[in-house]
């Protein structure tokens, strides 16, 4: 980024947080994708917030600013099954930020399934959680009733720019690793598994490719959205996988399980938006299938009569390539930064939260002014 790029980012952010700016300060742990322009918005954070700790994850991390943040403030690893389990979440967070009050910024919902443990018994004052991923916020929905408030940046108007650019780059990555086997899409059918916000701009990605798909979701309503904007639908997950060349899995909720593995056709490839641990499992195939790395971000799986390429591991395809979605990630962590400041102003009841709307235009406002012609 050059300096100029960086000194209009920084200029955005301080307009959103002087904006937003709250009466009290609180404490917070900060999950992010440490991608190259991030530092940035860590910087931000830590205007609304006393950071008591950034989480970075673990397979979306760039070194140069890794080495950035490090400077500024704590990393620490972050480990779903740490923060998972009850009791070691609670420790975790009193290391960090005893008898405060506190903020979580989460992507993915790592704090979700000990979160009424975490208002119980953290010795401080949860003031709430700020969630960016529809798959996270599903997580945090599992509860009858949630204990705390929670802010929803995942179905805001302002997160749909970036949905669709990260699908649209999901298909560039997918695109250019099988044409570095030598490979291309045409000729291959293609199945989307999830037509959420992502899954549908990679749908659509494709089809402009001229690529034949099948959509695949468990939502009927979904379904019959699929099928209005011209694509062909299964009624099943082994339906949807059968003749299938290219499978791009965007669920955020196990896409693929054991038992459909088998039903991926031979030479196959099959790619994912987000963590191998959300959307495959990939552990199954220990002992059944032999694991053979092709190249640095394709291993095939095979076993007789039968094999399958994994796409970076199965890991989110698009960050070999940046995962970059322009300026438009700015719109999405401003609305982050207005939540922390929201739940920093006052105490909210438990339950789903959104910005409010004149927030969310003065945000897009200010974004228009910094940005508009220069994503």
């Amino acid at each position: 980024m050059e300096d100029f790029e960086r000194s209009r980012v920084e200029a955005f952010f301080r307009r959103v947080t002087t904006h937003t700016e709250p009466a009290r300060k609180p404490s917070s742990l900060l999950i992010t994708h440490l991608l190259p322009e991030r530092p940035i918005f860590v910087a931000a954070v830590s205007r609304l917030s006393a950071v008591a700790a950034v989480l970075p994850k673990p397979k979306s991390i760039d070194a140069g600013a890794m080495k950035e943040v490090t400077r500024m403030l704590r990393c620490d690893a972050l480990d779903r099954r740490q923060l998972a389990d009850p009791e070691q979440a609670v420790a975790y967070l009193e290391s960090r930020a005893a008898g405060q009050a506190l903020v979580l910024l989460d992507i993915g919902g790592y704090f979700a399934p000990a979160l009424e443990e975490i208002c119980a018994n953290f010795s401080g004052r949860l003031l709430g959680v700020v969630e960016d991923t529809e798959n996270g916020l599903q997580r945090y929905l599992e509860h009858d009733k949630l204990p705390c408030p929670v802010f929803t940046v995942a179905r805001s108007p302002l997160k749909d720019p970036e949905d669709y650019l990260v699908g649209q780059s999901v298909v560039f990555s997918t695109e250019a690793l099988i044409r570095s086997r030598g490979g291309i899409l045409h000729g291959r059918h293609a199945c989307v598994i999830g037509f959420g916000k992502v899954g549908a701009s990679i749908a659509r990605m494709l089809h402009a490719k001229h690529v034949q798909v099948t959509v695949y979701d468990t939502d009927p309503v979904r379904m019959a959205q699929a099928l209005s904007q011209g694509f062909r639908t299964a009624t099943s997950r082994a339906q949807a996988l059968a003749g299938a060349g290219v499978v791009i899995c965007a669920t955020g909720n196990l896409a693929l399980r054991a038992d459909d593995f088998a039903r991926v056709s031979n030479g196959a490839y099959i790619a994912s938006v987000t963590s191998s641990d959300d959307e495959l499992e990939l552990d199954a195939l220990d002992g059944l299938y032999d694991r053979a790395t092709v190249t640095a971000s394709v291993t095939r799986h095979a076993t007789t009569g039968h094999y399958f390429y994994v796409l970076n591991d199965g890991n989110a395809v698009n960050f070999l390539h940046g995962a970059s979605v322009g300026s438009f990630i700015y719109l999405v962590q401003a609305e982050i930064l207005a939540a922390l400041a929201l739940l920093a102003d006052r105490d909210h009841d438990p339950g789903l939260h959104d910005i409010p709307a004149d927030i969310r235009k003065f945000i897009a406002a200010t974004w228009l002014h910094y940005f508009n012609g220069s994503t």
